[in-house]
């Protein structure tokens, strides 16, 4: 019942309208290959001209795989999500593959073994994940997407078919070489027989799909590449037939480091968990050096759209016209029009562009959650919660800034250095922005 209350919550949101309506093949590419390498979402493949030759002679069936090991998806999972979509617009038909078997074991981390959750809590997470993929795609018409979940091909096996059937087509030696496994092999933890056997379990997903569906596509990230040419080796050798796969780049931070679960760096899907104006704040903070490729990947902007913003970006940075909107665009696309706008406002206003008054309690709390913040009350002295949130160093200094026209009070300067904060300056009765100079900003919440 829990997943399916969280399910419920999911299904009923708005994928942005404006988006969605935007959706569209550009005719500025002949064929979805091209576009997909534009876009810069082919990292590896499978040969190119045959896979290319596949997707233009006419519709055919892709998968991409998401395992239950949090309770939401995160931003490299979007990266997926986008590209079977992409692939829906050009006429192919999506899957989207929930795992709730392979979610019970997880695919092998570089570094140490994962925690087995229960077999409630991953079902739980299954009904929430499979919810989140559903807005993405379309489930109607001649390219209907498809929501799939390994456990039904799976719960049934048992060990002794799975090690004939399945584990006979695998050899030792070319699962050695799988990069997270020789990882872990090198590593002082090593790897279970559990991790270790993950592999042949995507393996006989694609497999499964092959002959159910006819699936002959898999998208991935490319450091699951591993796992991606497990399937094809294990169809070639079962059915005598090539397929295909593709490795999409892993999006990293400025130290190169991916979006993750296991780093720590999470931008997760559900608004719980990375609130809409945070996930905003995210795409807003794009360096200019990765904002066209972000445009690329996550945004069905047209090619002339992104040369134009590029453009810009290039020849009037200061106006960070693209950042702004890459982060409108792929907020709205996650979390709808109306939180894509209210983050937008609650962005603005809180550099003093804006009126903080008209933002709504939820978001404001969001914005300030990012804030240093002290305990304030109303008749608090300025220069005191000024000094309290970290804004000056002592109530001296706080005072100098004041008489210096550097303090404001929800984007109001402050010219008295005897000023209290007043009742109707707490924002929904609870929260007042300090702000120092033009970008410093803390927030002081009632006690």
């Amino acid at each position: 019942m829990k997943g399916e209350a969280a399910a419920a919550r999911w299904y009923g949101r708005a994928v942005s309208t404006t988006v969605l309506a935007r959706q569209h093949n550009d005719p500025t590419f002949p064929s979805v290959w091209d576009e997909l390498r534009w876009r810069g979402l082919v990292q590896v493949s499978t040969d190119e001209e045959a896979l290319a030759a596949a997707l233009a002679a006419g519709p055919i069936v892709a998968y991409c795989g998401f395992d239950p090991t949090a309770p939401s998806l995160h931003l490299g999972h979007l990266t997926q999500l986008l590209v079977l979509r992409r692939l829906q617009l050009a006429g192919h038909r999506p899957l989207g593959l929930v795992g709730g078997s392979t979610g019970l074991i997880g695919d092998p981390r570089p570094t140490s073994e994962r925690v087995l959750h229960t077999k409630d809590l991953v079902a739980e997470w299954v009904a929430r994940i499979q919810a989140q993929v559903t807005p993405f795609l379309e489930f109607e018409g001649p390219a209907a997407a498809e929501l799939v979940n390994n456990l039904d091909w799976t719960a049934p096996l048992s060990a002794i078919d799975f090690l004939r059937d399945v584990g006979k087509h695998y050899r030792i030696g070319t699962m050695l070489k799988k990069d997270a496994v020789s990882a872990r092999l090198s590593s002082e933890a090593g790897i279970s027989y559990t991790e270790f056997s993950y592999q042949i379990l995507q393996g006989y997903d694609f497999l499964q799909l092959y002959r159910s569906r006819g699936c002959v596509l898999q998208t991935g990230g490319s450091d699951q590449w591993g796992n991606l040419t497990s399937g094809i080796d294990l169809i070639h050798r079962a059915e005598g037939v090539s397929v295909h796969a593709i490795g999409t780049p892993l999006i990293t931070d400025s130290e190169g480091r991916k979006f993750s679960k296991s780093e720590g760096t999470a931008i997760w899907l559900d608004a719980a968990a990375t609130s809409p104006y945070a996930f905003f704040q995210f795409w807003l903070n794009t360096a200019d050096a990765d904002v066209v490729g972000r445009l690329k990947v996550f945004t069905f902007l047209s090619r002339a759209e992104i040369e134009q913003l590029e453009a810009s970006s290039r020849e009037r940075p200061g106006l960070r016209e693209a950042q702004r909107r890459l982060a409108w665009e792929v907020t709205a696309l996650v979390h709808g029009d109306d939180a894509a706008d209210a983050a937008r406002a609650a962005s603005t206003a809180l550099f003093g562009s804006g009126d903080l008054a008209t933002i709504d309690e939820s978001t404001l709390a969001a914005a300030l959650a990012e804030l240093p913040s002290a305990p304030g009350a109303p008749a608090d002295r300025i220069d005191a919660l000024v000094t309290a949130t970290g804004l000056a160093r002592s109530n001296g200094e706080a005072r100098r800034a004041i008489a210096q026209g550097g303090i404001y009070v929800n984007n109001r300067r402050i010219e008295d250095e005897d000023a209290v904060l007043a009742e109707e300056e707490l924002l929904h009765g609870r929260f007042a922005v300090l702000r120092r100079g033009k970008r410093t900003l803390a927030a002081v919440r009632r006690t």
